[in-house]
């Protein structure tokens, strides 16, 4: 049997917060780097302790401003240029998913490019949780894990006790993601169809569905200013709904979305630690995905089925 090889995990500044946890999780400390900085913004990562035939997993989300992608590609760069054994990218939230295709004419495809940036520094492989689109997986020539989080909501979702369940996707792009959800608990599902002016605003709503007096879970990957899932909740809860509450993956929430939230229906979001809050809210509950990823890491590590961490219906 091939020996195993000592496993070290890095973190880039962005998500340090989440890497120690992760690392917790784990059973070991976080490995030593810093990042030099010069008066005019350029970095310059560094690992500070030998990776040589070392298994490491750098962790790293790619959420604005820039730096943090180029970060990530400077540390690969450096881990293969340490002679790293292998080298894992954990990027808990992959940045420019939302750019998976040609939506109009000239314009370019953010995620295609983002996995040549990664090829071309030397990552191996990529771990990362609840990708906007599931095709950005065929953009790589390397493996790639891509976790789900409903490891993560629908336990929580269980512990709620609510007794009419019916669940909705906030537009027509997302149905998939949501029957996924619905699944684990046979319920039914309702849409959300949207239609907009311009990017994060939407134009005009409809609902696709009976809620009346449901307990409705809203569905979505991401939330970011929350203009759509807001109008969604207040359809929802004018046609007749008991409640309505949403689970959302990756907390961008940018420009008013934290009013918009505060100013909504909604009971609760729940979202994950993949990107840190701005700032707090009572209507937000944070679940962490750290076990989830340590979880991971160790079944690469043991050469084992990453498929075991998905909840089975």
């Amino acid at each position: 049997m091939a020996a195993i090889n000592q496993v070290k995990i890095f973190t880039g500044s962005s998500s340090e917060y989440l890497a120690k946890e992760i690392a917790r999780f784990y059973g070991k400390d976080l490995g030593l780097s810093s990042v030099q900085r010069f008066s005019d913004g350029e970095m310059s990562p560094s690992f500070n302790e030998s990776i040589r035939g070392c298994d490491v997993f750098i962790i790293q989300s790619t959420f604005p401003p820039a730096d943090n992608m180029l970060e990530l590609l400077l540390m690969i760069d450096g881990a293969r240029r340490a002679s790293a054994h292998y080298v894992t990218v954990v990027i808990p939230y992959f940045g420019y998913s939302r750019q998976d295709r040609k939506d109009k004419p000239r314009v370019g495809i953010g995620a295609k490019l983002v996995a040549n940036l990664l090829t071309a520094a030397g990552a191996d492989r990529l771990m990362t949780l609840d990708l906007h689109a599931g095709q950005i997986q065929g953009f790589f020539d390397f493996p790639v894990d891509h976790l789900e989080g409903t490891a993560i909501f629908v336990p929580y979702l269980k512990s709620l006790g609510l007794n009419n369940l019916l669940f909705a996707s906030p537009d027509v792009g997302g149905v998939v993601r949501t029957r996924n959800v619905a699944k684990f608990f046979n319920a039914e599902m309702v849409i959300c169809d949207k239609q907009r002016k311009r990017a994060n605003e939407v134009a005009t709503m409809q609902l696709i569905g009976d809620v009346t007096g449901a307990d409705v879970v809203l569905v979505d990957d991401l939330i970011d200013t929350g203009g759509t899932m807001c109008k969604a909740a207040q359809l929802i809860m004018d046609k007749g709904a008991k409640s309505v509450r949403a689970i959302v993956t990756h907390p961008v929430l940018s420009g008013k979305a934290y009013d918009n939230i505060n100013n909504s229906v909604l009971t609760e979001l729940v979202v994950t630690d993949t990107i840190p809050l701005k700032q707090p809210c009572d209507k937000i509950k944070v679940l962490s995905v750290a076990e989830l990823f340590a979880k991971a890491i160790g079944r690469i590590r043991d050469h084992e089925s990453i498929s075991s961490l998905f909840i089975k219906n």
